[in-house]
């Protein structure tokens, strides 16, 4: 790495930590669990008395597919835990992937007030692939 400063070095350890903890997370998904109580419209079953709930719940997953809504049918039990978690980790890596653009973006911008510094990452980037693509072209003789 280059030198660089007090606030600098903060930054990369923050983006290291926060590259740390997205390679850790779990199975995600994207979407929306919803809960739905519905009625049969038999006129003798509990589910017409007025303040009933209705029969349920039966859980959905709602999601959005190329503009489309998508909506999957999740069976009642475990599958809802299983799903409730995996759409947390979905939200916990929404929230550590923003975090993780804006202290990259913060690391780009200490870079421009320091031309110098870029300047000698760049050579150290160049002539560490340099060194890799030459062993890489020698022929095996």
């Amino acid at each position: 790495m280059s030198q660089v400063s007090g606030g600098s070095q903060e930054l990369l350890d923050r983006r290291r930590a926060l590259q740390q903890a997205i390679a850790e997370l779990d199975d995600l998904r994207p979407g929306q669990l919803v809960a739905r109580y519905r009625k049969c419209g038999k006129p003798n079953c509990h589910c017409a008395a007025p303040g009933d709930p209705g029969h349920g719940p039966c859980w959905s997953l709602t999601r959005v597919v190329e503009g489309k809504t998508v909506t999957r049918v999740i069976p009642a039990g475990p599958a809802v835990a299983r799903t409730q978690a995996q759409l947390d980790e979905y939200r916990r890596f929404r929230k550590l992937s923003h975090e993780l653009v804006e202290i990259s973006e913060a690391i780009c911008d200490a870079s421009l007030r320091d031309p110098a510094a870029t300047v000698r990452e760049a050579k150290k980037k160049r002539s560490r692939k340099t060194s890799m693509s030459r062993s890489a072209t020698k022929s095996p003789r």
